[in-house]
């Protein structure tokens, strides 16, 4: 392995070695403290555009099993890990990491400090960085890390209109895409549903079109105020009072578009073991999130209920709103979740054949 550099915006550098494409890449660093789920990570459209730094000190045990997949292909735009493994064990294993990042052309680097380059990310926050392998003009290197501006990430990622279907289909669900993971979809096909999945430029009168029965607004990468003509959409599917399930980016969305405001958090959540509080039980689980703005609990109005928090920091994991059937997380949704949300379009189609 040749050498390599991770160069952060705040002057730090770190030196490791090349894995993946060995080439240049700039963009925003930010850390997933997953022990597992490496292939969920770099295939999650959450992540698309950003160089995403593992905590767990050793990645790619378990190769590549294409099965686990949130997309068709990468959408990070850098890796870094502190150990590679070389050679994977696991009876559904189709290849090496290391392959699967030099055949989807995302940059790596390997053999660094994690630990260390976690601390400077948790203590000053999410930053631009830079992996390459010359660092001989560090003065012009920086300057372009310092000016690199993130485009708007979801119209980056091309998302075309798709149907979903299961042969015994009992409900159709329309799909705001903005980013959708595929264990979204699987999910909600397995619990007999018929997706119709429709692009971030759709309108509410294209979604109407279709006479949902209830309507998902989807995780996805990036600010959501860069989504503002959505959140005009989403106004619209809401006046309907139709049942909406928003998640992660959706459930930001759905936030403005009922009023509230959204920030950056100065780090984010991204990983698989977020400890989250549902606030009318007090039960604490943990959660799959990853996410690097949240709703402004200070901007919420008097119709929105706040479900869920997380138990570390206290924002917001989760909303409802009175007199409407709208659920929204922050997080990865489990199975539960998704049930309340059929069981609520099954009360909303008996009251309407009634």
């Amino acid at each position: 392995m040749s050498k390599a550099y991770l160069i952060l915006e705040n002057g730090k550098v770190f030196e490791g070695k090349a894995m993946g494409k060995v080439g240049e890449t700039i963009a925003e660093v930010v850390f997933n403290t997953g022990m597992v789920g490496y292939l969920e990570t770099l295939t999650d459209c959450n992540n698309y555009g950003q160089i995403v730094v593992q905590t767990f000190p050793m990645c790619g045990n378990y190769g590549v099993i294409s099965e686990d997949f949130e997309s068709n292909k990468a959408k990070a735009a850098g890796f870094v890990v502190r150990e590679i493994c070389e050679v994977p064990s696991n009876f559904r294993c189709e290849g090496t990491l290391d392959s699967y990042l030099k055949e989807q052309g995302v940059v790596g680097i390997c053999g660094i400090d994690t630990r260390a380059l976690t601390r400077i990310l948790r203590e000053e926050g999410s930053m631009n960085g830079m992996i390459c392998g010359d660092i001989s003009d560090m003065d012009k290197l920086l300057c372009k890390i310092k000016q690199h501006m993130p485009s708007n990430p979801v119209k980056n990622l091309d998302i075309k209109n798709e149907v979903f279907t299961h042969p015994l289909s009992k409900f159709k669900l329309a799909l705001f895409n903005f980013g959708c993971g595929k264990s979204v979809i699987n999910t909600f096909t397995e619990l007999d549903c018929d997706i119709h999945s429709f692009s971030p430029d759709s309108t509410a009168e294209d979604i109407f079109a279709i006479n949902p029965d209830g309507i998902i607004i989807s995780d996805g990468p990036g600010d959501p105020k860069d989504c503002m003509e959505a959140v005009s959409q989403i106004k619209k599917l809401i006046n309907k009072k139709i049942p909406m399930f928003g998640i992660g980016l959706g459930h930001q969305l759905i936030a403005l578009a009922k009023g509230a405001d959204t920030y950056k958090l100065h780090y984010g959540h991204r990983g698989s073991s977020g400890p989250c509080k549902n606030t009318e039980n007090g039960v604490l689980s943990i959660i799959t999130q990853n996410h690097g703005y949240c709703v402004d609990r200070s901007s919420l109005n008097s119709d929105a209920i706040v479900a869920y928090e997380n138990a570390n920091d206290k924002t917001i994991e989760g909303l409802k709103y009175k007199n409407e059937p709208i659920f929204t997380y922050q997080f990865r949704p489990e199975k539960a979740q998704y049930e309340k949300f059929i069981e609520t379009l099954k009360e909303v189609n008996f009251n309407a054949v009634k």
